[in-house]
């Protein structure tokens, strides 16, 4: 087991996320508040909260992952990598280009390659991939409320 991986597939995915807010930061600011929001949206406050602890999550998983050898290993992996790249692109269709529907395709992809690297975590190591549950219940939630900026906000 590679202790430092613990350290730096968290830093990872945080940096990443930090990348697109940091990216998308006048947009959040200044055109976010102007939109409809659809019912249960949570206030803004919580958002960095949540995908910072997600990102984390994300990242331990990894670490965990890569922790074990055997078959399956290299695609979760790889499927690791590109959600987050799927996950990264999200927030620059959503605040940078204001194209919810785009977004929403894009989320529906991500939520696929989640699921996708939640089976192939499972197969690697099983507490990796309960750690990605919230991430999994928090993409299903993003994704009624970005279908609900979409409609009421085109």
């Amino acid at each position: 087991m590679k202790k430092r991986d613990y350290i730096i597939y968290p830093v990872i995915a945080v940096a990443v996320g930090a990348l697109a807010g940091l990216l998308t930061r006048q947009s959040v600011k200044e055109v976010f508040p102007l939109l409809e929001k659809p019912p249960l949206t949570p206030p803004a406050l919580l958002f960095p909260i949540v995908w910072t602890a997600l990102y984390i999550l994300m990242g331990v998983g990894m670490a965990e992952v890569r922790s074990r050898g055997g078959a399956g290993r290299r695609r979760a992996e790889r499927l690791w990598w590109l959600q987050l790249a799927v996950n990264f692109s999200w927030t620059l269709v959503f605040f940078l280009a204001g194209e919810y529907l785009a977004a929403l395709v894009v989320l529906v992809v991500l939520f696929v390659l989640a699921v996708m690297m939640t089976a192939a975590f499972d197969k690697v190591s099983p507490p990796a991939a309960r750690l990605q549950a919230p991430y999994l219940v928090w993409l299903a939630f993003a994704a009624y409320l970005n279908a609900g900026f979409w409609l009421l906000n085109r």
